[in-house]
């Protein structure tokens, strides 16, 4: 079991909606320091000031996580402060809903970096104290867009299936090498924070309500499960794939799921998950 009492952790993407949510129940369950990356300053400050009104020890950074060298400026000063980070939840994340003729380069670059590049690059900088002390839970926020096809967000499923892929790939070299070193890839549907306003969600996929799929991670953590997959038939959808021809599955989950309906309506919101803003 992953321990989160007495624990330090660090939230990518962490002063608002999920990140926000699994801070607060870290720190319920007796983690000693949360650390909380954002590129939202207002929101960040805001969230820190509220979470330590309530005695909790908070430190807040202005992060840009598409920024490598302030990643590993702000991992330098966190492990110089705290000397590690024992569980490490990559949450930050970014979608843009529209067909891929209408992504501009800026669209798909940001969606890659935050998404994927910067999960990879924080777990970099953090990864070796945490082999040093043989100690260590990554938590990869992916989605179940990374197990299916999904008009409207190609760029952002494409993101989810190769935080998957590096995600599972990881944990494998991590779990021949080391004892207590763990990782959890987490693949749930639609969760209803805001970040996907608007879309329709699936037949037998109803929106997840955050708090719900919080207490799974944080469940899932201290068993040090492989996956959470979220509602129940996401955890079906691969061997769905691997079993049907591709037209037949285009029927399943277009037709009668209207999965690939799902983003017809997005709408989103400007808060969505640790969106950088334009540099100066």
């Amino acid at each position: 079991m992953s321990k989160i009492k007495n624990r330090n952790v660090l939230i990518t993407g962490g002063a608002s909606g999920l990140g926000k949510l699994l801070g607060s129940t870290c720190l319920e369950k007796g983690a000693r320091n949360l650390v909380i990356w954002d590129v939202n300053e207002d929101v960040l400050y805001k969230t820190a000031a509220e979470l330590q009104a309530k005695g909790y020890n908070i430190h807040p950074y202005l992060v840009d996580v598409t920024d490598t060298a302030a990643v590993e400026e702000a991992a330098e000063d966190v492990i110089d402060k705290l000397g590690t980070i024992d569980i490490l939840f990559n949450n930050a994340g970014v979608v843009v809903g529209k067909d891929f003729e209408d992504h501009t380069a800026k669209d798909i670059d940001l969606t890659m970096q935050v998404n994927v590049s910067a999960c990879m690059h924080v777990t970099r900088v953090f990864l070796p104290e945490m082999i040093r002390r043989e100690r260590g839970h990554i938590i990869n926020i992916a989605s179940a867009a990374g197990l299916i096809p999904n008009p409207k967000m190609s760029v952002y499923v494409a993101s989810k299936w190769a935080v998957i892929g590096w995600s599972e790939s990881i944990r494998i070299e991590l779990e021949k090498a080391y004892h207590n070193m763990h990782v959890t890839t987490v693949m749930p549907g639609y969760i209803d924070t805001g970040m996907f306003e608007g879309v329709s969600p699936p037949l037998l996929m109803p929106m997840l309500k955050p708090k719900k799929i919080v207490n799974k991670i944080i469940k899932a953590v201290r068993y040090n499960d492989v996956f959470v997959q979220e509602p129940w038939i996401v955890k079906i959808t691969p061997m769905l794939r691997g079993f049907l021809p591709p037209r037949i599955f285009d029927f399943v989950a277009g037709d009668i799921f209207k999965v690939y309906d799902s983003m017809n309506k997005f709408v989103g919101h400007s808060s969505s998950k640790n969106i950088p803003r334009e540099k100066k």
